[in-house]
């Protein structure tokens, strides 16, 4: 089975991710860059929408990889993590995430990357559990956080890994919508859809003066300290 399913409805591209937990290893991560790949190469209106499957929109790094089959990448893999969460920040179309579950750690980040968020209100968590797993952020992480929330759900998702429901999280803006679990594709799609005419060049030139510094940590920044702890947790 494929690790994502790309599709479109009308002019929105919908991205699902169906690998489980959705976690992020080499495969699974080239895989979203070939969807976001194939985006880029159509023509004419397009929005882009991502979501998971069942109880997970994604649960982040995959660490038995990373400190088992994929130590050998180190650094190198989570500079393409980040460069990843850059692009999604810097695309030229419209994104919505379609939060259906859980989106823990590196799959809260993805979920920040886009332009808007849709969460299901009923069940599932938004988490920065990083502080409970003894890990640190890259410096792009941090600014990535900083950029999309609030200054105390910032210093309270970070420093208390605070697992976060639909509502509150739409409450405290980290979300734009928490709607019924059944909605949340629709909605994520509707408001994907309504803005899916936007000039390509245009929105991003927009994003790259919103958020060219974020783009940039995200592009080139620093990761030893993570990949680091990451090494030292496989040992």
């Amino acid at each position: 089975m494929s690790l994502v399913d790309l599709r479109r409805e009308g002019h929105v591209f919908v991205l699902t991710m169906r690998n489980g937990e959705n976690r992020f290893n080499r495969q699974s991560l080239d895989a979203l860059n070939d969807a976001l790949d194939t985006v880029e190469r159509s023509t004419g209106p397009a929005a882009l929408v991502t979501s998971g499957e069942q109880k997970f929109y994604s649960n982040g790094l995959d660490l038995t990889w990373m400190s088992g089959d994929g130590a050998a990448e180190g650094v190198g893999f989570i500079t393409s993590v980040l460069q990843f969460l850059g692009r999604l920040v810097a695309y030229p179309v419209p994104t919505v995430a379609a939060i259906n579950g859980h989106a823990f750690a590196a799959g809260a980040m993805m979920a920040l990357a886009h332009d808007f968020r849709v969460m299901r209100a009923d069940r599932g968590f938004f988490c920065l559990p990083e502080v409970d797993i003894n890990l640190p952020l890259a410096p792009g992480m941090t600014a990535l956080i900083s950029n999309r929330l609030s200054p105390i759900a910032f210093r309270d998702t970070i420093l208390t890994g605070v697992r976060i429901g639909g509502a509150d999280a739409r409450e405290q803006g980290i979300v734009d919508e928490a709607v019924p679990d059944a909605e949340v594709l629709p909605r994520a799609i509707a408001r994907a859809g309504a803005l899916a005419d936007k000039n390509r060049d245009v929105y991003r030139a927009l994003k790259q003066g919103m958020y060219g510094e974020l783009i940039s940590r995200l592009r080139s920044g620093s990761v030893a300290p993570l990949a680091e702890a990451i090494a030292r947790s496989g040992d």
